[in-house]
């Protein structure tokens, strides 16, 4: 999984703000069987998810890019994956089809998607009954990296 994290520096970035939908070929989504999430440290893959923003923000600044551009990562529980992508929105304007919260804790995403036995799927035990009318659920965790070359 570590290196398919690296790998994402050296895929081919969209930017581009008057087309938000041809940014999406920037996500990437990493899955791992519980044996792989056993053996993974937190601290190695926030590292790696670290290195990769500061080569992108590198890329950011080689391409001349003027505006803003975010790296960002979540857990998707429902699909049982690690997601990140880049887009040419700030941390507060990113798109999603559910709340969310920006947060500085990477290692937090991180350890829940290593810690999910069951990815992509709920346990018959976990089941809990959904109350009426529904509360809100919980914002999705999300951090972000500012892209966007120091100095502008």
């Amino acid at each position: 999984m570590l290196k398919d994290i690296r790998a994402i520096a050296d895929e081919t970035m969209v930017l581009a703000p008057e087309d938000p939908d041809a940014e999406q070929v920037n996500t990437n989504w990493f899955g791992a069987p519980p044996h792989e999430r056993l053996g993974t440290s937190p601290d190695e893959v926030v590292a790696v998810f670290e290195e990769v923003a500061a080569v992108l923000r590198e890329q950011v600044s080689g391409r001349g890019h003027r505006g803003t551009a975010t790296f960002y990562v979540w857990h998707d529980a429902e699909a049982g994956q690690l997601r990140c992508s880049v887009g040419t929105r700030k941390p507060s304007d990113l798109v999603f089809p559910v709340a969310y919260q920006v947060t500085e804790d990477l290692r937090a995403i991180v350890v829940e998607f290593l810690e999910d036995r069951a990815p992509g799927s709920i346990q018959w035990g976990a089941l809990e009954p959904v109350p009426y009318p529904e509360s809100e659920p919980a914002a999705l965790a999300v951090w972000a990296f500012d892209l966007t070359p120091f100095g502008r």
